[in-house]
């Protein structure tokens, strides 16, 4: 049962990472005054998988504390 939820700990890192990695920054950051803004002017990313990506990064954020939790309290480590 524990090595199972390790492994899962483990999937729902990486997941996690991916997710977080693909979604598009907020901020405009240092490029934004040299021109580097004008790409959201013209839509070059559906708002659809936005939204997508930030409702996955919360489910799987959940489910990662979940299991991160209910592993320590089967390995007694809080």
């Amino acid at each position: 049962m524990i090595t199972v939820l390790e492994i899962l700990v483990v999937i729902l890192s990486l997941i996690l990472i991916g997710v977080v990695v693909a979604q598009k920054s907020k901020t405009q950051g240092m490029g934004a005054g040299f021109g580097g803004g004008a790409e959201d002017l013209f839509g070059s990313r559906a708002r659809g998988m936005d939204a997508l990506l930030s409702k996955v990064t919360i489910v799987v954020s959940i489910a990662f504390a979940i299991v991160t939790l209910i592993l320590g309290r089967l390995l007694n480590t809080f």
